[in-house]
């Protein structure tokens, strides 16, 4: 695996942006509502990164880990990749009010919804390279 620290870094930018772009599309705001939202929606995302660099290190570290992995890195994995799902999940619940403050209840659940299927998408493209923990070693 040669993913190198600037590969991910551009990988994550592109992803950022990508994210800005899509959610954009999707909300139907009016002149108003986005100038509110989306200085919130930055702040929000800004506070994502840091539990995304965690996964990202998480993933590192397996890679690199990946034909030497003993149970308790197995374990030590877990832990991590759960930690840092909670702390996104939390994140994204602390938000909820904030929006909802600029735009409707509806309006920020398809604003959530949106940004958890982007996540999802995310999650998906990395589980197809990401291989499954060889047993048999």
């Amino acid at each position: 695996n040669n993913i190198s620290d600037k590969d991910i870094e551009m990988l994550r930018a592109d992803l950022r942006s990508q994210r800005k772009q899509i959610m954009a599309l999707n909300m139907t705001l009016t002149t108003d509502e986005a100038t509110k939202f989306w200085p919130i929606f930055d702040q929000y995302r800004r506070e994502a990164i840091k539990p995304n660099d965690e996964r990202w290190a998480v993933i590192k570290d397996y890679a690199a880990n990946y034909d030497t992995m003993t149970d308790a890195q197995a374990q030590d994995y877990i832990k991590r990749a759960n930690a840092v799902d909670e702390q996104l999940l939390a994140l994204r619940m602390k938000y909820v009010p904030l929006f909802e403050k600029v735009i409707s209840p509806k309006k920020t659940a398809v604003c959530y919804q949106i940004d958890r299927r982007i996540d999802l998408l995310i999650n998906l493209q990395l589980s197809t390279v990401i291989p499954m923990v060889d047993v048999s070693k």
